[in-house]
């Protein structure tokens, strides 16, 4: 096991830092292993520090996943599917409530541990947490409706049905924006669906992952299962890439930008196996000029400031129509102007950090490449100087035809722009590589159908009067292009972690061919 430094700052503290106490709550400590295998808890990779975004202070360490833990937990993970599978659908649903249940007794702690070491809001963490049990609710309601179809034949005694069967292993690899939610979007269906989970989180966010194993290790331990139907990994690129290149995970569920997305798909592929992708947004909000103007700006408010612009669904594009366009920005300066920047885990802030220097440093280089290409900034603009990752909310007016606006920069940054006809609203929203999410507002029924029809939005979110972000469970979350095409979540998301057999069934003694061919 590799070894934690007792001269670490994290071990030093003890979590002497009041704010911290609760971690412990939900089972973490100032040292903390990464890898649960085979029902026991593991590190022996990098010893790593999880680091709260609002100082740049070392909240624990965490020891990491070598490649030899991972194939101890991939043996094992493989092997428990083989039983779990046998399980019938809705009994393990029922371990499914119960992963839900265990999640509701620790909401408000996990949903703070969300808040301190990813950076959003405190509200947004506890709704994060919220969604996974949501999911876990649609999920045992789930378990009792995979169904198949009875086909007609056209042969005489013969029946045609479908069969659903589990994959196996399904991996899950998910980012530090969602660190948790998007596993539940996968693991709870996958789990009902029959499937043993193997699960990579993202790398600066180890402690929620550690945590989150935690409560589904417990419920599988409380049901005498194998650990192994839940495997979980802290860890980086090389785990990543072992997940992709391993032929016993027919299935991975990969979010993150659409670049890396591109390599594990081509890894994915290259061994037959299925690839689900949640990849980059770059989300336009279209305001005709009959709208609610105080609905669209509220609205417009969350998209492009909640979570500090690092959603995959934050609104990036704001399309005025030129009737309303001075008007509408007038109102979003005077708006942006009182949001409260500081701590997410304090009362009435709107704007926590950027999750990372990086993305600081990603913030500051967008907007001189912004300036270079005509961008006028109306409001922020600005890092704050503070031990944090904290930056202005800014809004930026520019071309629809500046290559900087087909790009997406992950922070709260709004391109502002101008059109003229519905038509091209559609044209400049649909103008970009990616197609995640997209929304328009307007009273007008022709305009409605048109935009979610055929020849309107080429996105896999099409909303009318509402933001582009906070998407219900109920539907298939995803995007097309360069999003990556996969649906996750609600819907009939389920029968992509599933095989499908379509099964041809002879009750007679007699031989008929299909298309009445006669072999002799």
């Amino acid at each position: 096991m590799s070894q934690l430094s007792t001269n670490s700052p994290a071990y030093d503290m003890s979590f002497g830092r009041k704010d911290y106490e609760f971690l412990k709550e939900i089972g973490l400590g100032p040292q903390n292993l990464g890898c649960y295998v085979n029902g026991v808890w593991l590190g022996n990779g990098p010893v790593v520090s999880s680091v709260n975004p609002a100082d740049n202070q070392v909240i624990a360490e965490v020891a990491e996943a070598s490649i030899q833990d991972y194939e101890k937990g991939m043996q094992a993970c493989a092997q428990a599917s083989k039983l779990w599978m046998q399980i019938p659908a809705p009994k393990r649903g029922e371990i499914v409530r119960q992963i839900g249940d265990a999640l509701r007794t620790k909401l408000h702690p996990l949903g703070r541990l969300v808040s301190l070491e990813m950076g959003k809001i405190l509200a947004e963490g506890i709704g994060e947490v919220q969604e996974i049990i949501d999911m876990c609710d649609f999920a045992v309601g789930l378990s009792r409706q995979l169904n198949g179809q009875v086909i007609p034949s056209e042969r005489p005694n013969h029946m045609m049905l479908e069969m659903w069967n589990p994959l196996g292993v399904v991996g899950v690899i998910t980012a530090f924006n969602f660190p948790c939610a998007v596993l539940g979007w996968n693991a709870c269906i996958a789990l009902v669906c029959g499937n043993s989970v193997v699960w990579k989180g993202a790398p600066t966010t180890p402690l929620i992952t550690i945590a989150m194993t935690k409560i589904v290790a417990g419920v599988l331990e409380r049901n005498n299962l194998p650990g192994a139907i839940f495997t979980a990994f802290c860890g980086g690129a090389e785990i990543g890439q072992a997940i992709a290149k391993d032929s016993r995970i027919p299935l991975v569920s990969f979010t993150g930008s659409s670049k890396v997305g591109l390599m594990v798909q081509q890894t994915v592929n290259q061994r037959y196996g299925k690839c689900l992708l949640e990849l980059s947004g770059n989300n336009a909000i279209i305001v005709m000029d009959d709208a609610d103007i105080e609905l669209a700006v509220r609205s417009v408010l969350f998209a492009a400031v909640g979570t500090a612009g690092q959603r995959c669904t934050t609104c990036r594009r704001l399309l005025l129509h030129e009737s309303v366009y001075q008007k509408v920005v007038e109102r979003l300066v005077d708006v942006y102007k009182q949001v409260k920047i500081g701590n997410p885990l304090e009362k009435g802030v709107l704007l926590g950090p950027l999750h990372t220097r990086a993305s600081r440093e990603n913030f500051v280089n967008g907007l001189e490449k912004i300036k270079f290409q005509g961008g006028k900034i109306l409001i922020g603009g600005n890092v704050i100087e503070s031990n944090g990752n904290f930056v202005q909310p800014t809004v930026v007016e520019i071309s629809a035809s500046a290559d900087v606006v087909k790009e997406e920069l992950f922070g709260p940054v709004l391109y502002v722009m101008k059109f003229q006809t519905f038509k091209e609203a559609i044209e400049i929203n649909n103008s970009v590589p990616q197609g995640l999410s997209s929304s328009i507002f307007t009273r007008r029924p022709e305009i409605i159908f048109k935009w979610i029809g055929a020849i309107g939005s080429d996105c896999g979110i099409v909303n009318v009067n509402i933001p582009t972000s906070g998407a219900e469970i109920g539907g298939a979350f995803g995007g097309e292009k360069a999003t990556g095409g996969g649906r996750e979540a609600g819907s009939d998301s389920w029968k992509q972690y599933m095989r499908r057999s379509t099964c041809t069934i002879n009750y007679g003694s007699e031989l008929p061919l299909a298309q009445g061919i006669n072999f002799g």
